[in-house]
């Protein structure tokens, strides 16, 4: 299953925690972009925000921010593709 655009914006929207600290929350106004906002909602509604415009990140929600900023730092550095064996799919 292919990320939709939902799961896109919603994936941006947990990679914008600061992991350092369990302290820190986000707040979305309701001047935000639209899809920002709804993406808060839906995590939110999925248990991994504490608040409905945002908040901090619940257990759950941490465990996907961490994954979620892992992956990122994984598809944007180049440093690690080019280490990898590169295999033939064909």
């Amino acid at each position: 299953m292919p990320y939709t655009p939902d799961l896109v914006h919603e994936l941006n929207t947990l990679i914008r925690f600061d992991l350092e600290t369990s302290r820190q929350g986000i707040k979305v106004h309701k001047t935000a972009d639209p899809e920002v906002i709804a993406a808060t909602a839906r995590l939110y509604a999925k248990g991994l925000l504490t608040q409905v415009d945002g908040g901090y990140l619940t257990g759950l929600g941490r465990d996907a921010a961490e994954h979620a900023q892992a992956a990122l730092t994984i598809l944007t550095s180049s440093a690690i593709a080019s280490a990898v064996p590169q295999r033939d799919f064909a």
